[in-house]
């Protein structure tokens, strides 16, 4: 009897990525589930915003549309697809893609998981003793509530494998632990347990190295001159055994590589504690990991061990910190990197001038291409540049404060020094400083949420 192997690729690395990724993957089939892994910190609060413009916004209008494009080949070849794509409104995600498959004529049964978005209870929640402490600064979150643009707990994969288990065959989550996207079939397809925590650690390892995706295939690798045809780069896919081995790979004819370093690259990514990797369902010993090449562009993880999670779900809250802008000028000629200088002591001293003025960690000028993103560790060119482009970036509390700079800018282009261009963007407006606020919640003070619905 041959052993059963789960095989799941991830097409989609963050809100952004190609469209080629899940269209690549699910070509001709191959591979059981799709995953597409859309949110960062950041973005939740940027769904956060937009929703409360429009109620029926706030999730990944990608994911919509590349469904139109790949989900014929999905239903055909048995493919299930879960993705982060709901943000802060699954509900809405999930309506949109019923009309796309209603459009497609396709019967497709659709899921959502939901019960992370808490920012509409924070101050219940604090008033029922759950502070939410700022983890790196200890400060509870009561005095910030009017910062707060989001707030969104990290669930786990449980609640997308009982989607699966009722038949799902899209299943569309607001915020959960990356790796959860891949744990969750692992569950299902293989019934592993909350205490079966060596399994579950090393379905984690499996969903952390897919969750960027192409990071492991050969993209944003130090070693990048030794990787075939990153232009045509495979999206990865891990091949799973029921006891928890299994293989990295990519689809044949693809571009990438997949080795031993490239794996390595991706399991560094984000890694804090090596011996804890916490997620809401187990906590996964990385220092366990072994690896192993297993022909080419095929690797084997094995020896993944876990132990129990912790009782509290991360929080992560996203708070307004101010404003921010940068302007951007290209200086050519003659002591381009002089005039550079000189240009950005002119506009300073011209804000100043208006009593607009910014304490010098609130304000940066960099002279790029004079090793600015490398001072001091590397060697002083030997002749020097004859373009550069300067960049001046501030920040503040006071909104029009920021937006001066962008004002002054342009009047530099006959006012200032000669050789100075490239101001086709336009000029440049203030924009909210996004702070990051991580905290820790009970995890009985939560309750995911799943609901499942077959659309004809």
């Amino acid at each position: 009897m041959t052993e059963k192997v789960v095989k799941v690729g991830n097409g989609q690395g963050f809100w952004g990525d190609s469209a080629r990724g899940p269209a690549q993957l699910v070509k001709g089939g191959g591979i059981d589930y799709l995953t597409m892994d859309f949110l960062a910190e950041v973005t939740m609060s940027i769904m956060q915003k937009l929703r409360s413009r429009d109620p029926q916004a706030g999730y990944a209008t990608d994911f919509v549309s590349q469904l139109e494009r790949i989900l014929p080949e999905c239903v055909e070849h048995g493919i299930k697809i879960i993705a982060n794509a709901g943000g802060v409104n699954p509900e809405a995600c999930a309506a949109a893609v019923d009309d796309v498959v209603r459009k497609l004529g396709l019967e497709v049964t659709v899921a959502t998981v939901g019960g992370d978005d808490v920012m509409p209870d924070l101050a219940s929640l604090i008033a029922q003793g759950h502070p939410l402490t700022n983890m790196a600064t200890g400060e509870p979150l009561a005095g910030d509530l009017d910062r707060v643009q989001s707030a969104n707990v990290y669930l786990g994969a449980f609640p997308i494998a009982e989607a699966l288990a009722a038949g799902a065959d899209i299943v569309i989550t607001g915020r959960v632990t990356d790796p959860s996207l891949t744990v969750a079939p692992l569950i299902h397809e293989f019934g592993w347990t909350e205490t079966d925590f060596d399994l579950l650690a090393a379905g984690t390892v499996a969903g952390h190295i897919l969750e960027c995706g192409t990071q492991c295939t050969g993209g944003n690798y130090d070693r990048w001159d030794e990787v075939p045809d990153l232009a045509g780069i495979g999206y990865p896919i891990v091949e799973v055994r029921a006891d928890g081995e299994f293989v990295v790979t990519k689809k044949d004819g693809t571009g990438g590589l997949v080795d031993v370093g490239t794996v390595t690259a991706q399991l560094l990514y984000e890694l804090g504690e090596p011996e804890r990797y916490l997620t809401p369902d187990v906590v996964a010993d990385f220092t366990s990991i072994q690896l192993d090449q297993d022909g080419r562009d095929r690797v084997r993880v094995r020896g993944v061990r876990g132990s129990a999670p912790t009782d509290s779900y991360k929080v992560s809250i996203s708070t307004l910190d101010g404003w921010r802008t940068t302007a951007q000028l290209t200086v050519g000629g003659p002591d381009a990197a002089a005039k550079a200088r000189a240009t950005a002591d002119i506009l300073l001293a011209r804000l100043a001038e208006e009593g607009v003025t910014f304490a010098d960690d609130d304000c940066r000028v960099e002279v790029i291409g004079t090793n600015v993103l490398y001072d001091g560790m590397l060697p002083e060119p030997a002749s020097p540049p004859s373009e550069v482009v300067l960049r001046v970036s501030v920040r503040s509390s006071d909104r029009k404060a920021v937006n001066h700079l962008g004002a002054e800018l342009a009047s530099l282009l006959t006012s200032g020094p000669p050789g100075l261009t490239g101001f086709a963007g336009g000029r440049p407006k203030a924009s909210e400083i996004v702070g990051f606020w991580p905290a820790l919640i009970d995890k009985s003070a939560v309750q995911a949420r799943v609901h499942v619905k077959e659309v004809v």
